[in-house]
């Protein structure tokens, strides 16, 4: 399975977050990426599946999230360019210094500043690409 923007990096015994969509959206727009990733050795954290979402205020979604992104080996991001949680959970992974790899963002315009094009960059360990 190839990334978008980034390296695969070793899956065996490894641990992945997967940063998706998951207020209002289908779990079936992200399954086939957890599918894929743990059929290569990869131990998922999928939120839809793995973080509890009855929470009235967000604060203990958040609160797992970040416990499990600072225990992964690696990120993986399925972004719309609309999740504003995409987003909170991405700056956790980007402040834990965590690899990423983006399996899906909107198009990147060339010269503009925006989250896709920064998640290209730091995917690829570049200031631009």
């Amino acid at each position: 399975m190839g990334g978008l923007w980034g390296d695969m990096g070793a899956a065996k015994g490894r641990k992945a977050f997967l940063i998706c969509p998951v207020r209002g959206v289908s779990p079936e727009t992200s399954r086939a990426d957890v599918e894929k990733l743990e059929a290569e050795g990869w131990e998922v954290h999928w939120p839809p599946r793995d973080t509890e979402q009855k929470d009235p205020v967000g604060l203990t979604i958040c609160r797992d999230n970040r416990n499990a992104i600072l225990a992964a080996d690696r990120v993986f991001i399925r972004w719309d360019g609309k999740s504003k949680g995409c987003l909170f959970d991405a700056g956790l992974a980007f402040a834990f210094g965590k690899p990423i790899t983006v399996l899906a963002a909107p198009p990147v315009t060339p010269g503009e500043k925006s989250f896709q094009a920064m998640f290209r960059a730091w995917a690829w360990g570049t200031r631009e690409r």
